[in-house]
């Protein structure tokens, strides 16, 4: 924690909240907009649906690569530089996109896009750690998910209406914009939190050293499995939105919302009472309370998938008590994954979201496609997805029982 953090934000907890929320919003924003125009963008690309389906990829792919120096580059030159320099690669290739005349090229800026978003995820999770004592962290990395559920809840609804008013090229140019706002109030508001002294010297030896005392640590390794994998869990469902709303539940483009609308009220609950019940109780039993919804919810959606023909009704429901689960333990993993090697929390979150990415990018390139074709299929994988995370933190809590059973002092 940086020894002059209050001194840095003198305004209220929450607006720093805002502020970092703006910048993990980003990445989710970047693909639930364009997600109702899918099948439009292809049909005036030319593209098949596979094709279309590597414009998903190739942005988390992108995504996942650069966290790996995401997070090096801020704990050498600061938070503040790699923030202004990631929203103004995301800017450039948004206005890319909005430009692009054929699949490859869009392909190529949504790989870009995805190379710079994940500076705002990445580095707003080691400010929140930069600034705040671990209860408190817990309180803002809560508050920070919960503002962050209200940017893919909207997303589609203004992708929708910009897709069926103005062309699915205006998408882009908001996304554009929304890259000019957010590179403007960081520059103005965003202070540098990474305190002189605890800087990494810049130099391949100091990295390799890093990468290799964190991806050797089983722990850390493990724990970021359990934060990272479980979230496939849901973000499934949104890979296979235009199949899973548009084919089998029959719901118009401009009706995506609902399903973006639910799962998002479910990741702000889930957020919400993490930070209610931060110092409260300890980390391992908030995690475990997470695990369970999450347990049981995906065991009662696969039995309802094959036993009845799924409609809106129900079957966008499971999906929202899964995220509250997931949004319930996720902030007090993360953490705990941060604070393993304090000296370098912005490595540890690089890391942590390579893993995350990696996961989510193989989903979106490769499992998806294969079962999106049926309700059946998605529920199942959704269910493995959610084990793998959970597997992982069963073994970490037998291997290493002392890990989450302390509870964080509220100061």
């Amino acid at each position: 924690m940086n020894p002059q953090a209050d001194q840095l934000w003198r305004g209220p907890r929450w607006a720093l909240a805002v502020l970092l929320s703006l910048l993990g919003m980003l990445g989710p924003f970047s693909i639930d907009t364009y997600i109702p125009a899918f099948s439009g963008i292809g049909s005036a690309l030319g593209a098949t649906p596979v094709q279309m389906q590597q414009t998903l990829s190739a942005y988390l792919f992108g995504f996942a690569f650069m966290n790996l120096f995401h997070g090096a580059l801020a704990d050498s030159f600061g938070r503040r530089p790699v923030v202004l320099w990631g929203m103004a690669v995301f800017t450039l290739a948004s206005a890319g996109c909005a430009l692009s005349q054929s699949i490859s090229q869009l392909v190529f800026f949504r790989g870009l896009q995805g190379l710079s978003t994940g500076a705002g995820i990445v580095v707003s999770r080691a400010i929140i750690r930069d600034m705040f004592p671990p209860a408190q962290a817990q309180k803002v990395m809560s508050q920070v998910t919960i503002y962050f559920g209200v940017a893919p809840a909207i997303a589609p609804i203004v992708g929708g209406w910009l897709f069926v008013h103005l062309g699915w090229h205006s998408i882009f140019w908001f996304l554009t914009g929304v890259g000019v706002v957010l590179w403007t109030a960081n520059f103005r508001l965003l202070p540098e939190t990474l305190y002189e002294d605890h800087r990494q010297p810049f130099n391949v030896r100091n990295l390799m050293q890093g990468y290799w005392q964190l991806s050797s640590n089983p722990r850390f390794l493990l724990l970021a499995l359990a934060s990272g994998v479980p979230f496939n869990g849901m973000f499934l469902y949104v890979l296979c939105a235009p199949a899973f709303l548009g084919e089998h539940l029959g719901l118009a483009p401009t009706q995506f919302f609902w399903f973006f609308l639910l799962t998002i009220a479910g990741i702000m609950g889930g957020a919400w009472a993490s930070g209610r019940l931060a110092g409260r109780i300890t980390p391992r039993r908030q995690i475990r309370y997470g695990f369970t919804i999450m347990v049981v919810v995906s065991l009662v959606n696969v039995l309802a998938n094959f036993t009845f023909t799924p409609t809106a009704s129900w079957a966008l429901l499971p999906i929202a008590v899964f995220a509250f689960g997931w949004a319930l333990m996720v902030p007090v993993v993360t953490l705990l994954v941060l604070d393993l090697y304090p000296e370098r929390r912005g490595m540890s979150s690089s890391l942590q979201a390579v893993i995350g990415s990696t996961a989510n990018g193989l989903v979106a390139g490769a499992v998806a496609p294969l079962v999106m074709h049926s309700t059946r299929a998605i529920a199942a994988t959704s269910l493995l997805m959610m084990a793998v995370g959970l597997l992982a933190w069963i073994y970490v809590h037998r291997r290493w029982p002392d890990t989450g059973r302390a509870i964080s002092a509220a100061a």
